[in-house]
């Protein structure tokens, strides 16, 4: 006997077939990633690709970057502009198909582009679909064309507006990001500039022009004539170089490789590699390539020339990248990324071009320059002697329990389950607040840390140094997942890594020291987004019985501004009520200085309780900007410090 249909039935009625651009709207995480300040972003950097492709073939030299004055962005370019004839199959202006269909584009027939960053993107149909309006305006033949879209729909058919002027050519798109979709629509000037100046540097050809007329009309140009060379300079150029550059340049099997890297006497190693002006931010077989033939070659270097004395330890292929910054960046026909986030390269191919090239440039360079190359083993040699002790230190400091995962550091108050994506710790400062979270906590899953005082900055001590500092040890410990180049994220005894200080200047100090030891020797904690930041309030206002956190100074404001002390309306004089700490127009105002201040019930409440916190994941959209930025701030040169805290001291919160 047949079965009576239930209504939960699942038959064809239920499936919803999403037309157009509706499935991105629908889903947006799904296309660009999130719907954040990063997604939003990723907007320009989409469009901006386009131009790039244009320029990767020959055929366009400037592209211009404007945040406009209602909060719109423009990116022109001087190629050859989109198509805008009848296409064969859509039957539509092939503008209007670039623009409403997901993965059209000249980029999937190998004729109009070789090689493609915009291939790995989403396109700029996803950016139109994303968008409240965008309006599209095309030079090519002579003429200007335009169309404009509402939400990814066009509103009008692709028509002539005018004759072009003489040289005139190009691609011009202007959009309005939709903010029913996005959490913010503001862009920053200054993530703009550091992809723009990220995408100069790999292409020495063009000129990026960005600027912002929205406050004062910031503007920078962005145009490399050294190209990798230069980028390698800018990273390095608050650390002191051993030699001139390395730059290396050719093809291999079809796959052109631009390589330039230099020595300095910092510790660790940085280098970034690319794939079509893609930040493969994990690598991949160019990388591995480059890896390989570097210590190779090196190796075989010192041996041939006599430069390792007998009995002196040998060198291994961390030892010869240590100090190492360096830029790699391939043009791949047909990428295969894979890893977590699509950013790791996975064409073998391109591994046997990279080191078949770099070990042939290599060994002709260091035969043409023996004072580079004895400089070079020597700096290895060095850090071969420092991992040496860092490892007896390690072997010595496992006798004594310390790194020991089965022996936890004693102030750790770990969590009762052990499945690490269930759990979480926070690493917080000082004993009086890691005492509050102690008491506040869930203990099922969540573990606390607490720190005494400024671990090391990492960023000027060799590894044996890092080592010997306890609250660094008991870090490491607590993590379980080892250190440096034998760091496994897989072994993290936790899915959350959250980094809770007071919210002064000493509080960001400690933060900052805390995040340059995690990039430079857990870095896969940030690339997996496993470390975050917690927000604790910054007042706490109370009225009568009602009481308000407020976490920076606009949203103590807004709260404020709904309390009328009487009918009149009056309105409370912050700096006189956090002056005086007393209640004023039936008004208490008070400031959180520590974390230590808040009693186990609030810390709970308002900065560790999932369902009403607030964390910040530290994310790493360019790991080359991340470097430079750590290095300025914790490295030796004072300079470029100081440079960038006269820049953005705006933004410092001094209330000590």
């Amino acid at each position: 006997m047949a079965k009576k249909q239930s209504k939960s039935d699942y038959n064809a009625k239920n499936i919803n077939v999403l037309k157009g651009l509706e499935a991105v709207r629908k889903r947006p995480a799904m296309y660009i990633g999130d719907v954040s300040e990063r997604g939003l972003h990723h907007l320009v950097n989409e469009v901006v690709d386009n131009s790039i492709d244009e320029a990767m073939v020959g055929y366009c030299d400037k592209i211009e970057v404007t945040i406009n004055k209602d909060g719109t962005v423009t990116v022109s370019d001087n190629g050859r502009g989109i198509p805008i004839d009848i296409h064969p199959i859509e039957k539509k202006s092939a503008l209007e198909v670039v623009m409403t269909v997901l993965h059209a584009g000249g980029k999937f027939d190998k004729t109009s582009y070789k090689v493609s960053g915009g291939l790995h993107g989403v396109g700029v149909s996803v950016v139109n679909a994303l968008s409240d309006w965008l309006k599209a305006e095309v030079m090519r033949d002579g003429k200007v064309y335009f169309q404009e879209y509402k939400k990814g729909i066009p509103l009008k058919p692709v028509k002539e507006i005018r004759k072009a002027k003489k040289g005139e050519r190009g691609t011009t798109i202007t959009f309005m990001p939709d903010n029913t979709i996005f959490k913010t629509t503001e862009f920053k000037f200054d993530t703009l500039a550091e992809r723009m100046r990220e995408l100069a540097y790999l292409n020495k050809t063009i000129t990026i022009k960005i600027k912002d007329v929205r406050n004062g009309g910031e503007e920078q140009t962005f145009h490399f004539k050294g190209g990798l060379i230069e980028f390698v300079k800018y990273l390095d150029a608050s650390r002191q170089s051993l030699h001139k550059t390395i730059y290396i340049e050719g093809e291999k099997d079809n796959t052109p490789v631009e390589i330039a890297f230099q020595y300095t006497d910092n510790y660790s190693e940085n280098i970034f590699s690319y794939v079509n002006n893609i930040n493969t931010h994990e690598g991949g077989t160019h990388l591995v390539g480059f890896k390989t033939a570097l210590t190779r070659t090196l190796n075989n270097y010192a041996y041939k020339n006599n430069l390792i004395k007998e009995g002196r330890i040998s060198l291994t292929g961390d030892d010869f990248r240590e100090g190492l910054t360096g830029v790699i960046s391939v043009k791949v026909a047909e990428p295969q990324f894979e890893g977590q986030t699509k950013t790791k390269l996975g064409n073998s191919e391109t591994k046997s071009a990279v080191e078949t090239l770099v070990g042939e440039k290599l060994a002709e360079f260091l035969e043409e320059n023996p004072p580079v190359g004895r400089k070079i083993i020597e700096k290895c040699l060095r850090a071969a002697e420092a991992r040496e002790a860092a490892r007896k230190a390690r072997d010595l400091a496992r006798r004594k329990n310390a790194l020991d995962s089965m022996n936890l550091p004693g102030k750790l108050a770990d969590c009762s389950i052990t499945d690490p994506e269930h759990c979480e710790i926070y690493i917080v400062e000082g004993d009086s607040a890691g005492g509050s979270a102690k008491q506040g906590r869930d203990r099922k899953f969540q573990a606390i840390l607490p720190l005494r005082g400024k671990i090391l900055n990492v960023e000027k001590a060799k590894l044996n140094k890092i080592l010997e500092n306890n609250e660094i040890k008991a870090i490491i410990s607590a993590i379980g997942a080892g250190l440096g180049a034998e760091f496994d994220q897989a072994r993290s005894r936790y899915g959350k890594v959250i980094l809770m200080t007071d919210a002064d200047v000493d509080g960001s100090h400690i933060r900052t020291l805390l995040l340059t030891f995690i990039y430079r020797h857990m870095k896969d904690l940030i690339t997996s987004g496993k470390v975050y930041i917690a927000q604790p309030p910054l007042y706490k206002i109370k009225k009568g019985k009602e009481e308000f956190y407020a976490y920076d100074d606009a949203e103590r404001d807004n709260i404020l501004k709904r309390f009328k002390s009487n009918g009149k309306g009056e309105k409370v004089d912050v700096e006189e009520a956090l002056e005086e700490g007393k209640e004023i127009k039936g008004v208490l105002i008070s400031r959180y200085k520590g974390l230590g201040e808040m009693n186990p019930e609030q810390l709970w409440e308002t900065t560790m309780n999932p369902e009403t916190r607030t964390v910040l994941q530290v994310t790493l959209e360019s790991a080359a900007a991340a470097d430079k930025i750590f290095e300025t701030l914790m490295g030796d040169d004072v300079e470029p410090r100081k440079a960038f805290i006269e820049k953005h001291a705006k933004y410092a919160n001094l209330d000590i």
